[in-house]
């Protein structure tokens, strides 16, 4: 028997990035992040630990389930491992940037890591690229957040993007006005998010058609907003309903060639937004053509729960965004053979003389060529040019 350990083995849902994907993973977060920063949004880095008292607050409680959680040895205090960033820049927008003008404009990139996977997205730890914008409570910061959003994935090659709006404020409102007991609400709420018509007439009594007929209605945009607009809505609903046509006449305007659904009743990973969320969609070939989620946002409220600020954001997930791009084109490596003068292999590197990645061989050989092929590179430098290794000199 052998008791040797797996020194490769990692815990479930925990995987290593080789090259290219590394390296992939890495210039499409720039790519990303460059589109935010293009429309204003500053880069904040916040810790990966933070207090738990303090990253499980406000908006943050809705990540208690799925964080890590340990003891701090230098403060003896609990800390938790980020689950999610939009908590901390809510934190950091509040506190250490609370005297800049508002709106605030932020963006972040980084790794975030959860207690468990789920059955369709079994990873526990990825990459996560997002953007806040904290004070401001209009529509138009709906629309911007949302535009903004699918810039930057339609920038990065992401095929058939499409984007769901929901209203995860629609149906407490109903629930309200129709005094749904408090107790049966959570399974009202569920059986809405499974579109289960037949347990949501049984669960919400005389807002029972009412309820459907919000179920019925999702779909695309041209369809869905006729749709809702004939419901008779509470007053609150009907805010939310007025609001979510603001939305959609603001994407129109910027995006009009974006696909747009409405799901009027979906409040599955919203449990604390406050108004218009959303989620992005496209084609995930890796899994058969299935549709996966690139990202979602949508209002909420960031700072202190006794006096919160309006927010709206996003946050993207670098892993499932790669999963729907094409085959990255890489850039082209060249063996340098022993003795070539530093000089020429730095102008090689210039972006202006081709921005050739260069390798430098450490020991001599008599094949260059085949020495570039066992290193993974396309060329060798023969008499002083790129050679390709299907091309020999004469």
């Amino acid at each position: 028997m052998n008791d040797a350990p797996q020194t490769a083995l990692l815990p479930t849902g925990l995987y290593d990035l080789l090259p290219p994907v590394a390296e992939r993973e890495a210039e499409v977060t720039g790519r990303l992040m460059a589109v935010l920063t293009s429309h204003g949004y500053e880069r904040v880095k916040p810790p990966l630990v933070e207090f738990e008292e303090t990253l499980l607050a406000g908006a943050g409680a809705a990540m208690s389930g799925d964080s890590f959680r340990t003891m701090d040895p230098t403060s003896h205090r609990m800390v938790a491992v980020r689950a999610d960033m939009t908590p901390q820049v809510a934190r950091i927008a509040a506190t250490r940037l609370g005297h800049r003008p508002r709106p605030l404009r932020l963006s972040y990139a980084g790794q975030v890591l959860r207690v468990k996977g789920s059955e369709v997205r079994p990873e526990r730890q990825f990459g996560q690229a997002g953007a806040e914008l904290i004070g401001a409570e209009g529509p138009a910061a709906d629309v911007e957040v949302i535009a903004v959003a699918a810039e930057a994935l339609l920038g990065v090659g992401v095929p058939n993007l499409s984007v769901d709006l929901t209203m995860p404020t629609l149906v407490p409102a109903i629930a309200e006005e129709f005094d749904i007991a408090m107790g049966k609400r959570a399974a009202l709420r569920a059986a809405l998010d499974h579109k289960d018509t037949a347990a949501v007439a049984a669960l919400a009594g005389r807002a029972g058609p009412l309820l459907t007929a919000l179920v019925s209605a999702a779909g695309g945009a041209a369809v869905a907003r006729p749709a809702l607009a004939a419901l008779d809505l509470p007053s609150r609903a009907c805010a939310e309903r007025d609001r979510l046509g603001a939305v959609l006449d603001g994407l129109t305007s910027i995006m009009p060639t974006l696909m747009v659904t409405v799901d009027p009743v979906e409040n599955r990973g919203f449990e604390y937004h406050t108004g218009i969320s959303f989620t992005f969609f496209a084609r995930v070939e890796a899994r058969r053509g299935a549709l996966g989620e690139l990202g979602r946002g949508g209002r909420y409220d960031a700072g202190d729960p006794a006096m919160p600020e309006p927010a709206t954001g996003f946050t993207l997930y670098t892993d499932m965004i790669l999963s729907t791009l094409p085959d990255m084109r890489l850039r082209r490596r060249l063996l340098l053979p022993l003795g070539t003068d530093p000089a020429i292999a730095a102008s090689l590197r210039d972006p202006a003389q081709g921005g050739w990645i260069t390798v430098a061989a450490l020991a001599p050989t008599d094949d260059w060529q085949a020495e570039a092929a066992r290193l993974g590179c396309g060329h060798v430098l023969e008499a002083g040019r790129p050679v390709p290794l299907r091309e020999r000199r004469s």
